[in-house]
């Protein structure tokens, strides 16, 4: 029987971006996939800010920048009645080469989609931990282990492994959550849609410098959804009601005015739900990602909030793997991560249902002072919709803020998330010198932060005897990088705890954050 520490069923983004994390914890874990890793027909386009601080973190960060987005591509947002036809309204972004530097982020955003992604992922992870072509058939747990029964389908030989844990990151349909009866009804009516991807060698140097990253097509009566660019060159992917013409050169036809030679790749069929499993964890099986929660993309949070969730899982499995975990410290993933889940479906449901109730009058089409005047109209009413919210919400990625028995409350109700130092929330960046963040500090343990000049030694030192009694990981920093005069980060970047002063029990302060007090 082939044994690991930790068993992911899935490889996806979100399963190896959990593989990741826990093998920079020393952690042994295996992912399986039921595909052959090729990916035929894209969906992801961009990684988040957070996702790619995280990705710094495992050393990928930069690697995921090379992965071949032009530097001077459009990163504009354009809402058309057709792509090289009648623009109504623009958000211009520059472009990855012009954009300035944010000053809440050492990472901001990256156009990767997932047929760059996952081969990236996938050999960051390696083939000793990946494992292709294998299904999940069945799992059984008791109080100390999962068994897993497993098919190769290459020679359709049966597997069985035995985790101490087993994390189910196996998409919208997952087996895990099926397999434990977890219910994830869904809150909203689901949707159909077709993606269709295609290449137009020609199309960007037709549009010129007016080209975007997205297009929003206004065209009345069915085609309200993106075309978006893919790769920056000639790969492009038209979303579309499926009710539309069934004919995807058609629909391609009457997306761009142009005259452009077309070929089309996939015509992919696929449901929007929005769903959130009503629990994430039962005994030694856990969900993440699509298996725990389905947005719908229009804000681009789904890979996202499920990579995060992979930062918050992983140092919380490998402390209970290590010993020093409590036992309330893997119960927290679910009360920290899944109300993030339930922001995040809020919010993008919000950014769909502006583009669904859009009212495009056929007046925009026409070529004549009627049209101008009903395409400024729509333009304002766009405008006043707050479009821009969906492609720029930095709040959605950063301002989230942990309430857990792992979090050491601050009374704080109020705050900026790009400066404030804040319990629960991520830690703040600052800039050190030389492309350094303070976050690079954090990752592999407790590591507290001490900016007051005049920081009192002997609590220190029996506070680094109290982790050190507890065998938990602790470092320490001594620089004036927070306005709080102590600062205690979680290995995930999170603020455990915050302070003036050291606490007069720091043995009371390491079991809270550590999940030894319920």
């Amino acid at each position: 029987m082939n044994e690991t520490e930790v068993l992911i069923i899935g490889g996806g983004p979100v399963g190896l971006a959990l593989a990741l994390d826990l093998r920079s914890r020393g952690v042994s874990c295996l992912v399986l996939e039921t595909t052959d890793g090729r990916v035929r027909h894209p969906r992801v386009g961009t990684v988040g800010p957070r996702s790619m601080e995280l990705m710094r973190r495992w050393g990928l960060a930069e690697r995921i920048r090379k992965t071949g987005w032009p530097g001077d591509h459009s990163l504009d947002i354009a809402w058309v009645t057709a792509v090289g036809g009648h623009e109504i309204h623009r958000l211009g972004f520059g472009t990855t080469d012009s954009r300035p530097a944010l000053p809440y982020t050492p990472e901001p955003e990256q156009v990767c989609p997932q047929h760059w992604l996952l081969p990236l992922l996938a050999e960051a992870v390696g083939p000793e931990v990946l494992r292709r072509e294998c299904r999940l058939e069945s799992f059984v747990q008791d109080d100390r282990q999962v068994l897993a029964t497993v098919t190769d389908l290459t020679d359709g030989s049966r597997l069985d492994i035995g985790a101490r844990y087993l994390v189910g990151c196996d998409g919208a349909a997952s087996r895990v959550r099926t397999a434990l009866r977890i219910a994830a009804p869904p809150r909203r009516p689901t949707r159909v849609f077709r993606n269709i991807l295609f290449r137009a060698p020609r199309l960007r140097e037709q549009l010129g410098p007016g080209g975007a990253l997205v297009y929003f097509l206004t065209q009345p009566p069915d085609l309200r959804y993106p075309l978006r660019a893919m790769n920056g060159r000639d790969l492009y992917r038209l979303t579309v009601g499926h009710r539309t013409s069934a004919d995807p050169i058609r629909a391609i036809r009457s997306a761009i005015a142009l005259k452009t030679p077309i070929e089309v790749l996939s015509d992919n069929v696929w449901h929007l739900t929005h769903r959130v499993a009503e629990r994430y964890r039962h005994g030694r099986v856990l969900l993440a990602g699509d298996a725990a929660h389905t947005l719908s993309p229009s804000g681009g949070f789904g890979m996202n909030t499920g990579i995060a969730d992979a930062a918050d899982l992983g140092w919380k499995l490998a402390a209970e793997l290590a010993g020093w975990a409590g036992p309330a410290l893997l119960d927290s993933y679910e009360q920290e991560r899944r109300p993030v889940a339930e922001i995040s479906l809020t919010e993008a449901d919000g950014n769909l249902r502006r583009t669904l109730d859009r009212r495009l009058p056929t007046e925009i089409l026409l070529d004549t002072a009627q049209g101008a005047t009903a395409r400024t109209r729509l333009a304002r009413a766009i405008e006043r919709s707050g479009v821009r919210r969906e492609f720029e919400a930095p709040d959605m990625h950063f301002g989230y803020r942990y309430a857990s028995p792992v979090i050491v409350p601050d009374g704080r109700t109020a705050h900026d998330w790009c400066a404030d130092l804040v319990a629960g929330g991520r830690a703040p960046h600052v800039r050190l010198g030389y492309g350094a963040s303070s976050l690079d500090l954090f990752g592999h343990a407790f590591h507290l932060v001490a900016s007051d000049p005049h920081a009192d030694l002997p609590a220190l030192d029996a506070l680094a005897r109290a982790f050190g009694a507890r065998r938990v990981p602790f470092a320490l920093t001594r620089a004036p990088l927070y306005a709080s005069p102590y600062a205690l980060i979680r290995p995930d970047g999170h603020v455990a705890w915050h302070g003036t002063e050291l606490p007069a029990d720091p043995g009371a302060l390491v079991d809270t954050v550590r999940g030894g007090r319920r």
